[in-house]
């Protein structure tokens, strides 16, 4: 299978990019170049805010003396990662935007340790989720200047879309990120870089299914309303699929599972929203989960016995 090493990166920068290549399973700090040049080229800002979260993970698990072998690999660093680009998404640069995206990258580390060992199921993103809205709804109560709603966009065509749907993982709909994060994935794993494709094209289809030019529904990132054909090419339908598309096939190595999580996801990134929160990666997350316990139900309550010899 082809995959570059990332042996050539010094250690401290090495784990440090791999707590963001880490954000698509993907143990490797050339992965994460790739993340971090693609958010670089649509947003400085939050590239800033990627590469502080992912350092402050890789430091603080070192410091509370954590597993060496984990932290190496970015286990620490991919949730801090995201909570440093959402707080600069969300918020202005500013003082209190930064005590938030600092404050918010250290919890992320020992609220991602908890959730490893006591929560019996994969975690995924789900340090960052609730962290991310806890920072949400306390940066609105502290009235901390808020990023305003981007303008509509022009015409984005089919692989703009698709390109969003990746890219929006990490809070950007841009067709250079998009491309640049499919090339830092493929250089891990081929087959993985695949599956997101193939997660974004499937949610970008199933979320344009009701689609018509009358159609509004709430952006599940803003929680502002736009026309739903507009928050389908944002991407908004896809990224949540790439990732339960992934997850899935790391579970188990078919092509039912992954599809069922990204099938689900979509419904899921329409729910959240209308809940009053952002959506993040929550429907990856349940989508994840679902299908899961879809497949412990079927091995506990449906395999067959054994039979026995004659």
């Amino acid at each position: 299978m082809f995959s570059l090493s990332d042996e050539v990166v010094p250690t401290p920068l090495r784990t440090t990019l791999r707590g963001i290549g880490q954000v698509f399973f993907q143990e490797n700090a050339l992965t994460g170049g790739c993340f971090l040049l693609g958010i670089a080229l649509s947003s400085p800002i939050m590239a800033l805010g990627a590469i502080v979260g992912a350092a402050i993970g890789a430091v603080t698990a070192k410091v509370l003396k954590f597993d060496e072998a984990e932290v190496a690999a970015g286990i620490y660093g991919f949730n801090a990662t995201l909570v440093g680009i959402a707080t600069l998404f969300f918020f202005k640069p500013g003082g209190a935007s930064l005590v938030l995206l600092v404050v918010g990258s250290i919890a992320a580390v020992p609220v991602t340790r908890l959730m490893r060992r006591y929560v019996p199921f994969p975690t995924y993103t789900s340090p960052f989720i609730v962290l991310t809205w806890a920072i949400y709804f306390l940066g609105l109560a502290l009235k901390v200047p808020q990023v305003a709603a981007g303008d509509p966009l022009g015409v984005v065509g089919f692989v703009g879309t698709v390109a969003h749907g990746v890219s929006q993982v990490m809070f950007q709909a841009s067709l250079g990120t998009g491309l640049l994060f499919v090339v830092g994935i493929a250089l891990s794993d081929w087959r993985h870089a695949a599956w997101v494709l193939v997660g974004s094209m499937v949610g970008m289809l199933v979320g344009n299914y009701h689609a018509t030019a009358a159609v509004r529904a709430l952006d599940p990132e803003r929680l502002v309303d736009r026309s739903l054909f507009e928050n389908v090419e944002l991407g908004l339908y896809g990224y949540n699929a790439t990732l339960a598309a992934v997850a899935l096939y790391l579970s188990k190595r078919s092509l039912i599972p992954p599809l069922l999580g990204i099938l689900l996801s979509v419904p899921i990134t329409e729910l959240v929203p209308r809940l009053g929160l952002p959506a993040l990666t929550a429907p990856f997350v349940l989508a994840t989960w679902l299908v899961l316990a879809f497949g412990w139900l079927e091995g506990k309550f449906l395999r067959e016995p054994a039979s026995s010899a004659t």
